[in-house]
């Protein structure tokens, strides 16, 4: 049997569609109801979806007054407050392309992606970064104001026109800005019975911050959709204090990134009754913390595998459990296959490419401004994720790793050239490798191989020019001298070698930080 799979047609998204229109409208039937809590030791602010919508489609009208048009890009650089989704919405409400970016973006980084953005207008909020570029700026206290005003027609149209855009590291070591259309919302329906296991009566907490996409689709917009209720902790919520929350507020599925889980771990937990399952997605869960979850809590975690150009597409869910050793199955709906080097479906139980059908609902647009990198990944009726993986004979997904050098860093995905880039600026550097590295069971950071200069820097210094250039999730966390650095033939830099090479280093070294 081939590697692929058949599965039955989605229901279409209907025509005319608004992601924003969408996503509120199993509120708007019941507008008492909490949308949103945002949680604190000492209480929750409290969103109902009467509120909620009231807020987006003010905001909405707040955009088109001030004369922005349908289509014109909004960069977002906003931080972990309430502000970041209503202004999302908001923007898509009327018709804008809001452009979603990390608060952890330095000014440099920034202003490379407004550059090739050219944004209609920047939203920001205090003290984070802002890029060196002429568009205006709508501060966070004028969305506050906005709120009030009069409700926005929603801007209706075609599923197919962008609707939005996130930022993800491409091979070519600069960011590029994944264009996704309106309809992308619509297909994540396919994670409510394949992944979540999400009805209407749950209240999921996610523990990751608002201005995040992973909190933005799971955490938000996906419970909002199903008219469920939405937990998002506070700004300042420690690990250590979530399993209070999750207690005291009543979640009944709980989603984190693997660090989250381990970090939870490490003292123990409150019994929670009223628990559910959790989920975990951005890198992989490893099977340790994964059986200390279970034992502490009585309950599963279901893991997904997805990237920015298509969310989530195989995972294990309350109806399907993954058996052991692999991601689970692909998510009813999805056109999987696992592809040879001639582009075809391999033999199950054989490695290959796992790809996604160019005619997933949930697929990119392309990648803006980068026709040929959009052609490199999707061509031939597929998507080439880049992930080699083998399908097993009863579909399950088993991943084998990736084919190309990106790094994860707590579930962002990193270009080492990125990395690498801002080093070798970097007068006490000759040459850099960033590879991603184990410091314990289940922990990955990213480190730095370089080649140092006349004059040496020491760590400090380079850890200074980490902050100062890049984001804090792209910093190395080791700092690796090295005479020189591995190549192969054609020149080009090993940094499977580097990795390979590390266990044995590790163990003349201290261990790396978590």
């Amino acid at each position: 049997m081939l590697s692929i799979t058949a599965p039955t047609q989605a229901e279409p998204c209907p025509a005319p569609f608004n992601m924003a229109a969408y996503v509120l409208a199993a509120g708007a039937a019941t507008p008492d109801k909490i949308a949103l809590q945002v949680l604190r030791l000492t209480g929750a602010e409290r969103w109902s979806y009467a509120a909620l919508i009231r807020a987006v489609r003010g905001i909405g009208t707040g955009f088109v007054q001030a004369g922005f048009r349908p289509g014109d890009r909004v960069l977002m650089r906003l931080g972990n407050t309430v502000d970041f989704p209503l202004a999302f919405l908001g923007a898509i409400a009327a018709g804008l392309v809001p452009v979603p970016t990390s608060a952890q973006l330095t000014a440099p980084e920034i202003t490379a992606m407004a550059a090739q953005l050219d944004p209609a207008l920047l939203v920001a909020g205090p003290g984070i970064a802002l890029p060196a570029h002429p568009a205006p700026v709508i501060t966070a206290e004028t969305l506050q104001l906005w709120q009030a005003l009069p409700p926005c027609d929603w801007h209706m149209g075609s599923p197919d026109r962008l609707g939005y855009m996130i930022f993800t590291s491409g091979s070519s070591g600069r960011p590029r800005a994944v264009m996704h259309a309106h309809r992308a919302v619509w297909a994540r329906r396919m994670m409510w019975k394949g992944w979540y296991g999400l009805t209407a009566q749950d209240r999921l907490l996610h523990a990751g911050a608002f201005n995040w996409t992973y909190t933005l689709g799971t955490g938000l917009m996906d419970p909002w959709a199903i008219g469920a209720t939405a937990l998002i902790p506070d700004a300042g919520v420690e690990p250590a204090q979530l399993a209070l929350l999750l207690k005291r507020f009543d979640a009944t599925i709980f989603a984190a990134a693997p660090g989250v889980y381990r970090q939870m771990l490490r003292m123990p937990l409150l019994p929670l009754p009223g628990l559910r399952h959790g989920l975990s997605a951005g890198e992989k869960l490893a099977e340790p913390v994964r059986n200390a979850w279970v034992e502490a809590t009585g309950t599963a975690i279901y893991e997904a595998l997805g990237m920015s150009e298509v969310s989530t597409y195989v995972s294990a869910s309350p109806e399907r459990l993954a058996p052991e050793g692999t991601a689970g199955y692909p998510q009813p709906g999805r056109r999987i296959a696992v592809l040879g080097e001639d582009g075809a479906p391999v033999p199950r139980g054989t490695g290959g490419e796992l790809a996604v059908g160019a005619d997933d609902p949930g697929l990119f647009l392309g990648y803006w401004r980068a026709e040929e990198e959009t052609r490199a990944r999707l061509h031939d009726g597929w998507f080439h994720t880049g992930d080699t993986v083998l399908m097993e004979e009863d579909g399950a997904i088993r991943y084998l790793g990736r084919d190309d050098d990106m790094l994860n860093a707590g579930g962002f995905r990193v270009s080492p050239m990125e990395v690498e880039r801002a080093f070798d600026a970097h007068p006490g550097v000759q040459e850099s490798a960033a590879v991603e590295l184990p410091v314990r069971a289940g922990v990955s950071v990213i480190g730095l191989f370089y080649i140092p200069s006349a004059t040496p820097p020491d760590e400090d210094t380079l850890a200074a020019h980490a902050a100062a250039t890049l984001a804090r999730y792209k910093q190395p966390r080791l700092f690796i001298p090295v005479d020189t650095l591995p190549r192969g033939a054609n020149n080009k830099l090993n940094r499977r070698l580097l990795r390979e090479s590390w266990p044995a280093q590790a163990a003349q070294k201290p261990e790396g930080p978590a």
